[in-house]
């Protein structure tokens, strides 16, 4: 069955459909990421977007117990190229199955390569995936023009607090479309984890008594979850450590008073280098934002910048003044992506044991 891609700028591309046959209106965005297509699907932070792959050759490896969530998140897939005779020994059925089964659109046999091109010069736009040959394209660009992403982060995140229990540091994490992979990189070193949902006040956190609060990574604009932002500054009050990750990151940011700004096209992918400005070394990270914070609405009393990207120079990291809060644009628990800086997670235990050991004093 024939597909086509329409962007609000009037460029439509035809292919082949791909998992569910309905239409669907959603933001388009693009990942560089080579491999780690099942967890890509399966993040959260996807909701309300439609992902373009551009490796051209996505779900040779089918799908495979590596999930990083409940469910698939994005409005829609775009791929070069969709393998349909899958080969691993993990492989538990096809890409193409997995997209019927979820109810995702998708096309496929597109130049996913000149889309990304598009995507890069113009900036990340709306569009639709439909497989009416009849489309009447004057009817269609209002429509993907007056396209928002509504409340995604009540959405994505939990409805009922959970535990992973572990015999070291109580985490309290805060799940805005929290990846599996956060909580499991705590409970794995020794964490008993608490996840909560999105809209848990503040004082019911406290109350809990936890050793360290993880902000977690999260869908859509920062900026529109006002009341999120409040509670996240209220736990800042408090002498509890605090990580956060990208979402997290700019919701702790607009808590001390800063601003976001949407980036042309994001960053989405497994390579992207990021510069930590304590030690002048550099980490290939795994990210996934439309987003950024302005670091210069920080006040210099409030933040320091901690890292940069080496790219474009926007800020992936605040060290909080005086207070046991950092925070991180960059995903450090990966998955798709590189391992380089997961020892941010051992950082933030040992300020929770610093505490520990301070209380105990």
């Amino acid at each position: 069955m024939k597909a086509f891609l329409i962007l609000e700028d009037g460029t439509v591309f035809t292919g082949t459909s791909i998992g569910s046959a309905r239409d669907v209106i959603s933001e388009i965005v693009f990942n560089t990421s080579m491999t780690g297509y099942l967890e890509v699907l399966t993040d959260p932070s996807y909701a309300g977007q439609a992902v373009v792959m551009t490796y051209p050759l996505i779900g040779n490896y089918g799908i495979t117990p590596d999930t990083e969530s409940r469910k698939a998140w994005p409005d829609g897939y775009i791929v070069r190229e969709l393998a349909r005779m899958p080969s691993n020994f993990r492989c538990e059925g096809t890409l193409g199955k997995f997209l019927e089964e979820q109810d995702i659109p998708g096309i496929a046999g597109i130049d996913t390569r000149a889309l990304t091109k598009i995507l890069r010069e113009k900036g990340t736009m709306n569009g639709m995936i439909t497989t009416n040959e009849a489309y009447d394209l004057e009817e269609i660009i209002p429509k993907l023009q007056a396209y928002r992403i509504g409340d995604v982060v009540s959405e994505a995140s939990c409805t009922e607090s959970f535990v992973l229990p572990g015999e070291g540091c109580r985490v309290a994490l805060m799940d805005f479309g929290a990846k599996n992979n956060i909580a499991r990189s705590l409970n794995i070193r020794g964490c008993e984890v608490t996840v909560y949902p999105a809209h848990t006040a503040a004082v019911d956190i406290i109350a809990s008594h936890p050793d360290g609060i993880m902000l977690s990574n999260g869908p859509g604009d920062p900026e529109t979850n006002v009341s999120i932002i409040e509670e996240v500054r209220k736990l800042s009050d408090t002498d509890i450590p605090i990580f956060a990750i990208c979402l997290g990151h700019q919701l702790m940011a607009l808590a001390h008073g800063g601003k976001t700004y949407k980036l042309k096209y994001g960053h989405r992918g497994g390579n992207h280098p990021v510069k930590d400005l304590a030690t002048g070394r550099v980490y290939i990270s795994s990210q996934n934002h439309g987003y950024a914070v302005d670091a210069s609405t920080i006040g210099e009393t409030v933040a320091k910048e901690a890292f940069v990207n080496v790219n474009d120079k926007t800020n992936e990291g605040l060290a909080y003044i005086g207070k046991d809060i950092f925070t991180v644009q960059f995903h450090p628990e990966a998955c798709p992506g590189p391992q380089d800086s997961a020892y941010l997670f051992d950082r933030f235990i040992q300020m929770m044991k610093d505490r520990k050991e301070r209380k105990d004093a």
